[in-house]
């Protein structure tokens, strides 16, 4: 393997020239005493779990300088037959442990044979937690050197760190499942490793082993001893980045804006790269041609040609994504431009980054740069690893420091050898390490007031990284909080594609909204804190011998008063908005109050206006003071001020907020208070959201796009574009600027996918008949299928009462059935339901969409109540004051969206099949129930009496499974 294709892409190049001569370096470098009685060890187990599985080999070296002078091997016989997939993986049989010694007497023998010297292992943590589970474990070692996270400090640009990775390109032993063959090659990469450290910056050896000194932490050693190698060096991590920025040079994009016309490739060489042979089959040898693929792909050359906008719901399985990527990629590539890709889910942005692109880049002559721009919190903040490795701050988690001190050394090695690049590939241990001691936000980055910005930062880097890109892949967040922020987020990009189009109206509200938070504020005063403790606190200690110290001080102190003040006034505002909240109708444990006509006309809300004025005065008066003391700092010693000025806008942000709310008097927004009733104190919040999001992307977006592509599964009501494209602008910009396509889904929805509607379930309103009914629906349903149901609940109060009915029926049954209970992982119940076959899962608005099981692990969705929003919801009440026929217009056409999307979770793929089961009688009771059933993907329904669908089922079940 090269070294140019064993590390990641953008490596510079003064870095791959190094990594290429490590292996011949490590066969003559030579490191002392740091080499000298070094163990080097590999387990195997019957499992990864601590708790459930046993040791089985036991393997170890000890090492000499390069010499190997000594071995340890034995099988351990474990209590337990080792499984058949582990003797596959490792050929380690029942016959070769069953005369081993006993895991004490095997641990026994390693500890005399290690004799409390350094253990080196490749994830240590597994074969320290196995050795250590065994009595007298713990007296093999106290000192565990992980390898697998050196080697993320000493080689950060590496694709992989995985041991055999490791070992095949840099020559070493090859690694075959077996502890004493991934010894051997560990003992190679171990020098490989200390050559490559020394390669690091000068001085940055020094900086690791100073910081925080009292936290042990095993590296210590190592990054002292390296440090002695060169004596006196002072670290410099803005040199080190201006260094790597020096190696890193792109060339430069048009925009597009400075194009009469784009150069694109003619409708039959589209159409080429679609036939079999063509470059899509080049990239995926079993692709099979699709009459939908291509005429999305002409539909988006044709709009790239043009520059108008398109709206394109193309059902599951078109394969949306190519149609989209060969034409964009030739539109980058033919004119020089950046071009965008943005989507709602990290899997699909992880399938283009990590799949599609890279297949894409390989085939086109020339290739296709590409990068994934994120938001600010994915990037490491310079300034705050700066100080975190000075120990200028403390280090704050509840588990062990040394994995935070772990985290600055792998972030500074990647950020010494990266002209960019973010963190969610470093291997750190989020739950061991605060994310936000590493990260900033877009409101907290100091800018100006910070070293390293704008060229030296990770953060903006990322942006300047992206404007050298042909195709730059974000997600729906971030591109409209560019739009906020007036485009100071991602370069100037021309032509987007909007995948999973279908929620961009709710994430733009949700992005734009404004919003004033009890517990955010309580953060931001503790932040500021006062004479003893926090940002304030801190400044005056800067400042106290400083010349000028008078000025500094006195202003210091008028800011401290202010923001004492302005605490306990907010306090006072959200009193008074818990008492506002008991107002609110509904909501099981959220109130959401509209702060409309009736409550700004209320007597309640003129008892809060004193509260709220004065706390508006209050924030405005700490916002002066704090802003005071910033300005007069900065100009002579702008870092001292550096948090303190990112409080300071925050601050004045929350003023503004408030002041906004309280006034009420701009249109564009809706306003409402949320109060978390389950707490006597704390969640409390105002809003205010724009109502008309199609309005504000029509002035403030669209204008400065040429081309947006909008494509999603889900966009139609009974075959109608009419609601999204209001709900995106499409229709403030005039007819000939945009069209829409429809394009049929390659899977057979007919054949696959029967619906079935339960008209004679009881009102709602009558809740005991009700839940009894929606009951008996559920049990048949779930023994029916014998599992592998999805129930999608529209609120937590039904779901909660129907779980308590009904999983006590189906462990009696022999089948599982969860519930997304209150502060549950969605992540930990998808993997259980996908997991296990056959169980099933209660779950609210988190599945409804975007939760992918093919196969057997789901073959039933059952939707008991049609998902309106509510009548007391904030936007439903100021549209419906606004707008005669708002819930036609907007309520309802949401809803038939959101089932559409609860559908689409049935067929994933060509050989899946299943049922849905809708259980809201409006279905038929209504005129509107046509709307529903029109806009499903299969054209025919059947109506059925609620005590025979669990019948139907069994028959259903059997049929399919005949077929199969």
């Amino acid at each position: 393997m090269l070294i140019e294709d064993a590390v990641s892409s953008g490596t510079p190049q003064f870095v791959i020239d190094s990594y290429a001569t490590l292996a011949e370096r490590a066969k003559t470098q030579a490191f002392g005493l740091i080499e000298e009685d070094v163990i080097v060890l590999d387990t195997e187990t019957t499992g990864l779990s601590v708790q459930d599985n046993e040791l089985i080999e036991i393997s170890a070296a000890r090492l000499s300088g390069r010499e190997v002078i000594d071995r340890f091997d034995t099988f351990v016989h474990p209590r337990q037959l080792i499984p058949a997939e582990i003797t596959e993986l490792t050929s380690i049989t029942n016959v070769d442990v069953a005369d081993a010694p006993s895991a004490v007497e095997a641990v026994a023998a390693l500890a005399d044979f290690v004799g409390g010297c350094p253990v080196i292992a490749h994830n240590a943590t597994f074969d320290r937690s196995f050795i250590e589970s065994v009595k007298g474990g713990v007296n093999v070692s106290d000192i565990w050197i992980d390898s697998l996270a050196l080697s993320r400090i000493a080689l950060p640009r590496l694709a992989s760190h995985k041991l055999s990775f490791m070992a095949d390109l840099f020559g070493c032993d090859s690694v075959s499942h077996r502890a004493n063959a991934d010894v051997d090659a560990l003992c190679g990469v171990w020098r490989v490793l200390l050559v490559a450290l020394t390669d690091l910056p000068q001085g940055l050896m020094a900086r690791l082993a100073d910081m925080h000194p009292d936290v042990p932490w095993s590296y210590r050693p190592i990054f002292s001893f390296l440090a002695r190698q060169n004596p006196g060096s002072i670290f410099s991590l803005s040199a080190a980045r201006a260094d790597v920025l020096k190696a890193d040079r792109a060339d430069d994009r048009v925009d597009a804006d400075e194009l009469p016309v784009l150069k694109m490739p003619s409708r039959e060489e589209i159409e080429a790269d679609y036939a079999p042979g063509g470059l899509v089959n080049r990239m995926y040898p079993t692709y099979e041609p699709r009459d939908e693929q291509i005429a999305m792909a002409l539909e988006v050359r044709d709009a790239l040609v043009t520059g108008t906008h398109r709206v394109i719901e193309a059902g599951t399985g078109v394969g949306k994504s190519m149609a989209y990527l060969v034409p964009f990629a030739e539109a980058a590539r033919r004119n020089n431009i950046t071009v965008g890709i943005a989507t709602k889910s990290n899997n699909l942005a992880d399938q283009l980054m990590y799949h599609e692109l890279p297949k894409l880049a390989e085939q086109l002559d020339g290739g296709l740069s590409f990068c994934a721009l994120k938001g600010y919190d994915h990037y490491p903040c310079l300034r705050k690893l700066e100080r975190m490795s000075r120990g200028q701050v403390e280090i704050t988690t509840k588990r062990d420091p040394a994995d935070t001190l772990t985290a600055v050394a792998v972030i500074m090695a990647y950020v010494c050898q990266s002209a960019d690049g973010d963190l969610d590939s470093l291997g750190i241990r989020w739950r061991s390490v605060n994310r936000p001691d590493f990260t900033t936000a877009s409101r907290e980055c100091a800018r100006r007031l910070c070293p390293f910005f704008p060229d030296k930062c990770l953060v903006h880097g990322a942006r300047r990284r992206a404007a050298h890109a042909d195709v730059v892949v974000t997600n729906h967040s971030l591109l409209f909080r560019n739009v906020a922020a007036e485009g100071r987020i991602l370069p100037p990009i021309r032509h987007w594609v909007i995948d999973e189009a279908h929620s961009i109206e709710r994430e733009a509200r949700r992005q734009w909204a404004r919003v004033v938070s009890a517990d955010e504020s309580r953060v931001l005063f503790e932040r500021l804190g006062g004479s003893s403790t926090g940002a304030l606190s801190q400044v005056s200690r800067d400042l106290a011998t400083s010349e000028g110290s008078t000025l500094y001080l006195g202003l210091t102190a008028k800011a401290t008063s202010t923001v004492a003040r302005a605490s306990m006034a907010i306090a006072g505002v959200f009193d008074g908005v818990r008492e506002l909240g008991r107002r609110a109708r509904g909501g099981y444990d959220n109130a959401n109050l509209w702060i409309g006509p009736e409550l700004r006309e209320s007597d309640d809300w003129h008892d809060f206006l004193q509260s709220a004025y004065t706390g508006i005065d209050a924030l405005e008066q700490a916002d002066k003071s704090v802003d005071a003391l910033v300005q007069a700092v900065a100009a002579d010693k702008p870092e001292v001020v550096v948090d303190l000025g990112d409080i300071s806008r925050r601050l004045h942000e929350l003023a503004e907020n408030l002041k906004l709310i309280i006034d009420g008097t701009d249109e564009h927004y809706v306003y409402s208070l949320q109060v978390n009733r389950r707490l006597r104190a704390g969640g409390e919040s105002m809003t205010a959201e724009r109502i008309d999001i199609g309005e504000a992307l029509a002035t403030e977006w669209l204008p400065e796009v040429h081309t947006a592509i909008f494509a999603s599964a889900t966009m139609t009501v009974s075959k109608s574009f009419e609601h999204f494209n209001h709900a995106v602008g499409l229709d403030r910009i005039g007819a000939s600027t945009s069209s829409s396509l429809h394009l049929d889904s390659s899977y057979d929805f007919d054949s696959n996918m029967a619906v079935v509607v339960a008209g004679d379930i009881p009102d709602p309103r009558d809740r005991e008949s009700y839940l009894t009914a929606l009951e008996r629906v559920l049990v048949d349903a779930h023994l029916a299928m014998g599992g592998s149901v999805l129930t999608l609940f529209t609120n937590r109060r039904d779901m909660e009462d129907l779980y308590a009915r009904v999983e006590p029926k189906m462990a009696r049954a022999g089948l599982e059935l969860n519930c997304q209970q209150r502060n549950s992982s969605p992540r930990r119940l998808r993997d259980r339901f996908i997991n296990e076959p056959t169980s099933s899962l209660f779950a609210l608005k988190a599945f409804w969409e975007g939760f992918d099981a093919s196969g057997e692990t789901l073959r039933c969705v059952i939707i008991p109540k049609l998902p309106f929003s509510s009548p007391t919801d904030p936007l439903s009440c100021e549209r419906n004051l606004r707008e005669d026929r708002a819930w036609a217009r907007y309520s309802l056409p949401e809803a038939v969206l959101e089932v559409k999307q609860a559908a689409g979770r049935l067929i994933r793929s060509s050989t899946d099949s299943g049922v849905l089961i809708l259980a809201d009688p409006r279905l038929v009771t209504k005129g509107y129930g046509k709307k529903f059933l029109t806009s499903l993907p299969t054209s025919s329904y059947q109506r059925i009496e609620s005590a025979q669908i669990g019948h139907y089922l069994q028959l259903w079940r059997a049929r399919h499974e005949r077929r199969r």
